[in-house]
């Protein structure tokens, strides 16, 4: 089955669990089909009760002569999504949807689906087959009812709690998702995990994005648009408090990094480009993608937050995953326990106080190997006006040179930007960093970038 095929099974909205019981919610369910082979259980957990939520295809339109299932056979469901009540103006709106493995992803209020988030990554970005472990099974607990009256329907519960069941040949997981839409869409997630083996490349809390092209990565693109993402770059909470930013690339080969950390506060692969004229796409609507942040709830000890840039020709391929490394294996035999909190959201989460990364932007050197940028910084409590003499700034590379660093206001856009050229010489990657900073202190984040030829 094809793509648009699958997409003539749609489940009949008025079959939906808890439809018009006034709960705030409703849950909606994916028939098996094109990729999405793995049957998938799914439970109603009311009272403190389970029973199952029984496949039928009456359950389903089958459109456009889409092939119906025979009566009485059990094939089971992929997935579900789930709607809220006050999303939308008109009434339920859906706000996420788990399907493929143990990928999930949601919406916030005004935003569509972009981005995804897994249960659990198993070498991601590494040698050798990666293992994707899959939800074999969920329960939905049924939210309380709000009662009776005209406006029950808009005073539903606030939140929908899921379980789900996690496996895969190494390992085992027990999921509980708490989940409340609105502004931003926020999971509380309780991870417990039990290794078969030695898990040496988890990936806790992994997101998956798609990456393109943008300004400073143009390189053999020929296409109308300014730029094609999910998401435009990786933010970094350090648990020494440090704000960083990395615009993301889209290599030639595959690229792998980790950022050593303790504690973290947070991460996430965020979409900064929010007006139509940064895409120019009218079908796809990038600027409305939302960026998902982690939280972690618990103090995660030593580790690293890895990025993994996959190169790709085209936007239909998710070619970005981020998450979190710990230090130590996960040994086979044993709980071991996360907690933490996705930010669905348009907002990054970051301090109020330090100037952002709002777009990057480089391109060739004219007499000399190597590329000249432009990063622009706004926000925070840089001067406006002309009064920036004493905006400094604090750049490094891990090789070669960095010339002719120079901040300045732009005032065009209000906002501050920094021009520097990069000769590599012979190295064949550049690890580079800056910031900004005044008389009292840091005025920004920090940028990092990597430069390979």
């Amino acid at each position: 089955m094809g793509y648009d095929r699958y997409r003539d099974y749609r489940f009949r909205a008025e079959r939906a669990l808890w439809h018009g019981q006034g709960r705030g919610f409703e849950a909606m369910f994916f028939h098996r089909g094109y990729i999405f082979s793995e049957r998938v259980d799914i439970h109603v957990v009311d009272g403190g009760l389970s029973r199952p939520f029984a496949y039928a295809p009456s359950l389903f339109h089958f459109e456009h002569g889409a092939p119906v299932p025979p009566e009485g056979g059990d094939l089971g469901f992929a997935g579900f999504r789930l709607h809220a009540t006050g999303q939308a103006d008109d009434g339920l709106d859906e706000v996420a949807s788990f399907l493929g493995a143990s990928y999930f992803r949601a919406v916030a209020r005004g935003l569509g689906y972009g981005l995804s988030a897994r249960g659990l990554a198993l070498g991601s970005g590494d040698p050798g087959p990666e293992e994707f472990p899959v939800f074999r099974a969920f329960w939905l607990e049924t939210p309380p009812a709000c009662g009776s009256g005209r406006d029950c329907t808009a005073r539903g519960a606030k939140a929908v709690v899921v379980h789900a069941l996690l496996d895969s040949p190494a390992v085992a997981g027990a999921f509980r998702f708490v989940i409340v839409p609105g502004d931003d869409t926020v999971f509380d997630v309780d991870a417990r995990l039990y290794p078969r083996v030695d898990l040496a490349t988890a990936g806790i809390a992994p997101l998956t994005s798609m990456y393109e092209f943008d300004g400073h990565d143009r390189a053999c693109v020929d296409d109308p648009r300014p730029a094609v993402h999910d998401s435009d770059g990786l933010l970094l909470l350090t648990g020494a408090g440090e704000q960083a930013w990395r615009p993301l690339r889209n290599p030639h080969g595959v690229e792998h990094s980790g950022f050593q950390d303790r504690d973290p506060k947070g991460f996430g692969l965020m979409q900064r480009k929010r007006r139509f004229e940064d895409y120019q796409d009218t079908e796809a609507g990038y600027e409305k993608r939302p960026g998902c942040r982690v939280e972690p709830l618990d103090p995660w000890g030593e580790g690293e937050v890895h990025l993994v840039e996959i190169p790709t020709a085209n936007e239909f391929a998710d070619n970005i995953v981020a998450f979190w490394r710990p230090r130590a294996p996960l040994r086979a035999g044993r709980e071991h326990r996360w907690r933490y909190r996705l930010h669905w959201t348009s907002a990054d989460g970051g301090s109020p106080s330090l100037a952002r990364v709002v777009a990057t932007r480089s391109g060739a050197l004219d007499r000399a190997e190597g590329r000249q940028y432009l990063v622009d910084f706004a926000g925070g409590a840089l001067p406006a006006g002309d009064a920036g003499g004493g905006v400094r700034v604090r750049a490094t590379a891990s090789a070669g040179a960095l010339r002719n660093a120079v901040a300045y206001r732009n005032p065009q856009a209000g906002s501050w930007r920094v021009g520097f050229e990069l000769e590599p010489g012979a190295a064949q990657a550049v690890e580079m960093r800056l910031w900004l900073e005044g008389d009292t202190g840091r005025l920004s984040e920090t940028w990092l970038s990597r430069w390979t030829p």
